[in-house]
């Protein structure tokens, strides 16, 4: 932000003094008036001394070319900003011996004034490292989005104590206390306590993973439902999070491969611009032509030489080039990835909320009797539940417009389903586990399976002792994603799908959607 906010004041100074000197240098040769004082012809030395006043903040505003250009000009390794100091000293310092030369009465050499050039090749410049920044600005919101998932604080248990500490003085081994609905702080081994996290922001999976002792972690999750301790095993810059954050900025830091181009070209473009300077220069004085003349023709190969369109040109593709992806919903990390593009043989596709909806929804509902009633009976005992699929239940019914009913007991059995009594009606409602512990005949296997093929997740629905039917909740595929990978097989390209969801479900959807290449887990 301080380097946008730098860049930017350094190109509006640049620009408010280079515009006049573009006027007052060029603005007489296309007719336009100019006032009397500064006139070349009946003033040329107030005309050659307000562009020198005029020139010298722009040429100020970016020394920075100069102590980087002749830096590494002397080490032996010039790069672009070494051409941009040539070029533009040059021009200076040959306008300064044109003032001079004014002084003395040449007032002829108010046509071999360069100040406008050293000005404009500035401030083009700056205007394009200027837009540079911006692009790379918008790769690190991505990273404060990152950090703003980390806590700023943890619940650390010590001699049976809960203290709040700083997310920064928390160490590997610490018993860490964990409430519903509060961010995981650092990566962990549960210890006592049972939940459901959802961690999402690492996989991608909007249901949430349920933990129990022995089970690992990670900061900036969520703890959805239940009380847990763990052991934190990786805190700081060892986090998960942190070691993600560390990818983006190192990502975001790179040079655009034509940038580098650039350099490397200058590497040999740079000496190459001066011998030809010398040797034409020499020529034009050896065939009998003043110094004067010989140090114009100097001048005027080291100007042209100047490569403001590499300076502008690369910032300012890399910048239409995101801007006109960002129009459309692409987001491009940067030069390297643009450019990179056109060479791309696979594409991936992340699969909850990219290729389905990323909301489960009730997909089947499999009933020994009314459809409808089985449903009211499983929403209404789900109304109390935090779980997502219960939630897909819950909204199906209210979709469908059904009258849900007091709930008289409700009980959730972690890992298992939940138990509720409605009226004179005792449900359970849960996976096959639940059933066998509860005694239930299990005879609607065969359809469970076939639901989980489909990647469904079966719910069994148990009423006063009996099975009275299946719910299936499934995360659906979009209506768009299908059309849009057939259109992607139609120009060529490979496509492929990584989710975090189990292998199964991940099947089932690159089957539906047409994916070439699928990895879960």
């Amino acid at each position: 932000q301080k380097e946008i906010e730098l860049l930017k004041k350094k190109f509006i100074v640049a620009a408010i003094f280079t515009i006049p000197v573009l006027y007052i240098a060029m603005g007489h040769m296309l007719g336009a008036p100019l006032p009397g004082v500064i006139d070349p012809h009946s003033h040329p030395l107030n005309f050659a001394l307000a562009q020198l006043a005029l020139t010298i903040p722009a040429v100020l505003a970016g020394y920075k070319f100069y102590t980087v250009g002749f830096r590494t000009l002397i080490k032996g390794s010039p790069n672009m900003d070494s051409l941009i100091a040539i070029g533009t000293s040059a021009a200076f310092v040959y306008g300064i011996y044109a003032v001079y030369e004014i002084m003395n009465g040449n007032h002829g050499m108010t046509r071999a004034l360069y100040f406008e050039t050293a000005g404009v090749i500035i401030t083009l410049i700056l205007l394009g490292k200027y837009l540079e920044s911006v692009s790379k600005g918008k790769t690190s919101e991505a990273i404060k989005q990152l950090m703003g998932l980390q806590p700023k604080t943890a619940v650390v248990i010590q001699d049976g104590n809960e203290i709040v500490l700083p997310i920064e003085e928390v160490e590997v081994g610490d018993i860490i206390l964990v409430k519903p609905g509060e961010r995981i702080p650092v990566d962990g081994v549960v210890v006592d306590g049972y939940t459901a996290v959802d961690e999402s922001m690492l996989t991608g999976e909007s249901i949430p993973v349920e933990k129990s002792a022995g089970d690992g972690v990670t900061g900036g999750s969520i703890n959805k439902n239940g009380v847990i301790r763990f052991q934190a095993t990786k805190v700081g810059k060892d986090t998960v999070l942190s070691q993600i954050i560390k990818l983006v900025e190192e990502a975001q830091g790179s040079k655009a491969p034509i940038a580098k181009m650039a350099d490397i070209i200058s590497g040999y473009f740079v000496p190459a611009v001066i011998a030809i300077a010398v040797i034409s220069s020499a020529l034009w004085y050896f065939r009998g032509n003043t110094a004067t003349f010989a140090l114009s023709i100097f001048i005027s190969v080291l100007v042209i030489a100047c490569p403001c369109a590499l300076g502008l040109a690369t910032p300012t593709a890399i910048m239409v080039g995101t801007g006109k992806g960002a129009e459309y919903g692409v987001l491009i990390k940067g030069g390297e990835a643009l450019e990179t593009a056109h060479r791309v043989q696979t594409i991936v596709f992340d699969k909850t909320g990219t290729i389905t909806e990323g909301k489960p929804r009730v997909t089947d509902i499999l009933a020994r009797g009314d459809e409808d009633s089985l449903l009211m009976l499983a929403a209404s005992a789900e109304k109390g539940s935090e779980h997502p699929l219960g939630e897909a239940i819950v909204k199906a019914a209210q979709d469908k417009g059904l009258t849900l009913k007091p709930v008289d007991d409700f009980m959730s059995i972690p890992g298992h389903g939940i138990e509720a009594a409605i009226g004179d009606a005792d449900i359970l409602l849960g996976n096959k586990k639940l059933m066998m512990e509860k005694n239930i005949a299990v005879d609607m296997e065969a359809e469970a399976d076939r639901l989980a093929e489909e990647g469904k997740t079966p719910m069994y629905i148990a009423v006063n002792g009996e099975l009275a039917g299946i719910v299936a909740v499934a995360d659906v595929v979009k209506e768009t994603s299908r059309q849009a990978i057939r259109k992607l097989h139609d120009i060529g390209l490979e496509v492929a799908m990584i989710t975090g969801d189990n292998q199964r479900t991940a099947q089932a959807i690159a089957k539906q959607v047409g994916i070439d290449i699928v990895l879960a887990e």
